[in-house]
């Protein structure tokens, strides 16, 4: 009994070892879902903007009940799920993200969590055309939690099983920068100061 145990065991570390880093929980009906999330971001990306985020987060991240969130279990890789959306992203023509990341990742060691390492690296490889910011957990869930007063949030929950991993997307404007803003108040500033009473 004993042996066949240790056998078993040692057959499912080569497995392991041979098919790459074991990031994520396996979720049995994940084509059905991975559909679903597929269709559900292109139904939504159109009706998404300024102000908007969507959120790709790992298995454990909370169920929220803010009537603003929406949140799809995806059954699928969390590096696939990010790949996609950011695509979809540089697709579009109105949006573009503000990307986050959790400011405890890189604190999160290989030696408990066999993995981070390829996910750090795979994540930075992904989004690196944008511009990538730091929070701490909390106020990220903050920015969440205030936004979805006001304003849709979509939640991508992956079958990712290692912590602080989640990437949120802050949509922004993609044909007006904070530059043009700035210019067109500062004009409209100006001609209100040159206007008579």
């Amino acid at each position: 009994m004993q042996k066949s145990t240790l056998l078993l065991a040692s057959l499912a570390l080569l497995l392991a070892a041979s098919t790459g880093p074991a990031l994520y929980a396996q979720t049995p009906g994940a084509q059905t879902a991975s559909a679903s999330w597929h269709n559900k971001l292109n139904q939504e990306l159109p009706l998404l903007g300024h102000r908007n985020w969507i959120l790709i987060v790992d298995s454990a991240y909370p169920l929220q009940v803010s009537p603003g969130v929406e949140t799809i279990e995806t059954n699928a890789d969390q590096l696939d799920v990010t790949r996609e959306v950011i695509a979809a992203l540089d697709r579009s023509i109105h949006v573009r993200p503000i990307v986050y990341l959790d400011a405890e990742l890189p604190y999160v060691l290989e030696q408990d969590f066999y993995g981070v390492n390829y996910y750090r690296d795979n994540i930075k490889k992904i989004l690196q055309n944008d511009e990538i910011k730091s929070l701490p957990h909390e106020q990220l869930l903050s920015k969440v939690n205030e936004t979805a007063k006001t304003f849709r949030v979509l939640i991508l929950k992956t079958s990712m099983a290692i912590p602080y991993t989640s990437v949120f997307l802050q949509l922004d404007c993609k044909y007006w920068s904070a530059e043009s803003e700035q210019k067109l108040r500062q004009a409209m500033s100006a001609d209100s100061k040159q206007a008579p009473n």
